[in-house]
């Protein structure tokens, strides 16, 4: 498989989690009830939050902005001395980094609504393989060479 392509995947991973996320961050902002998608405040019970808006927010931004934005910091390598305070692969450009950040960030968030909601959906399984999937595409020698320094 050609680098362009491996990188392709990557950017579409990304772009599923990211157009996935702005579109359920969305509507929990917009309906911080619950209500427009059928889902009881009751299943906050055993969370911080009395209302999904704050939840709506962190998935809007964390797991929906950052990975659209991450597309184009992938595809232009723009350079960025406050993204690079934050980069722990020093050897890699920020964007490859901040593509395995968010692919953990995923994990925490579904292990964390699992533990909130006291169950396991199918989705949750997806999107745990899905975020190993991120990570595993990103450690590819063919994308990795690619945003090596």
């Amino acid at each position: 498989m050609t680098i362009k392509a491996t990188r392709n995947i990557l950017l579409f991973l990304l772009a599923f989690l990211g157009l996935g996320a702005i579109g359920g961050g969305g509507v929990l902002i917009i309906s911080p009830t619950g209500a427009l998608i059928g889902m009881p405040l009751s299943v906050l019970d055993q969370s911080p939050f009395h209302s999904f808006l704050i939840p709506g927010i962190i998935l809007f931004t964390l797991l929906g902005l950052a990975p659209a934005l991450l597309i184009f910091a992938l595809l232009k390598k723009p350079e960025s001395k406050l993204a690079e305070n934050v980069n722990f692969f020093k050897d890699m450009h920020w964007s490859w980094a901040y593509t395995i950040y968010v692919a953990f960030a995923l994990i925490i968030w579904i292990q964390l609504q699992m533990m909130f909601l006291h169950a396991v959906h199918w989705l949750h399984t997806f999107y745990m393989f899905f975020a190993v999937a991120i990570i595993f595409v990103a450690l590819l020698p063919q994308v990795r060479n690619l945003y090596k320094k």
